[in-house]
């Protein structure tokens, strides 16, 4: 023998080792592999979790605004202007649990100035007459009268109102309950009378409102629909 190792035996030695690689890049490959699929599963989680937690920031402010106290009244309706005399008149007050009006939020002109110097009411009693009674229309001065007026809308459409908390002066009311008031002469003897009670320590949402009507009018009976009120 002369030392030398077969040729078949070198041959499979480097086979040998050849393979050995082989299997050691590969599992290096898997190992690679499975931290990439790892490493993506967990950024997929971390990517819901945000997401989640996003949607919920979204969502905050519609569920705080039902939660948070309110801080003011609206009311709205849906006006359909009506033609001749003897309509379109309402007025929009709050009360007290005194039953004591302290603010007036609206009148339109007819009901309060009239004509000729003279306050629509004056000669035409049905003009919003629960108002002219509860806010003693009768000692209110000029100015006063001048201050709740608003112009009877020229042309159809939702109208909204809203109370601040506020008296005529402009300061804070008392904390407690109070009445929102809505009156609608719909046609001469027709009268609509919408109230509902709340608190002002109330959290925002929808007031329950009652109505009452003096008598049926078919023909003017769409003056005032949709009628709402909600704290905001």
């Amino acid at each position: 023998m002369d030392g030398r190792v077969p040729e078949s035996e070198l041959e499979f030695a480097f086979s040998a080792i050849g393979s050995v690689r082989r299997v050691v890049v590969l599992n290096n490959l898997v190992i690679f592999a499975l931290s990439k699929i790892t490493k993506f599963v967990f950024y997929m989680k971390i990517r819901i979790i945000l997401l989640a937690v996003l949607s919920v920031i979204i969502a905050m402010p519609a569920s705080a605004q039902r939660s948070k106290k309110a801080s003011a009244v609206e009311l709205s309706f849906n006006y359909q202007k009506q033609s001749g005399a003897g309509s379109n008149q309402w007025a929009v007050w709050i009360e007290n649990s005194e039953g004591k009006v302290v603010r007036t939020l609206t009148v339109t002109s007819f009901t309060s100035k009239g004509r000729g110097g003279r306050r629509g009411y004056t000669f035409r009693p049905t003009c919003t007459p629960t108002w002219v009674k509860n806010a003693k229309a009768e000692e209110m001065t000029d100015e006063q009268i001048d201050a709740v007026t608003g112009a009877t809308p020229k042309e159809s459409g939702i109208q909204t109102y809203t109370w601040d908390f506020k008296d005529a002066d402009g300061k804070e009311v008392p904390a407690g309950d109070y009445k929102i008031c809505f009156e609608a002469t719909l046609y001469f003897n027709s009268i609509l009378l919408y109230t509902g009670t709340f608190s002002t320590n109330d959290k925002a949402g929808d007031i329950a409102l009652t109505s009452t009507l003096t008598e049926e009018d078919e023909a003017h009976k769409n003056m005032v629909t949709e009628v709402k009120a909600a704290l905001k």
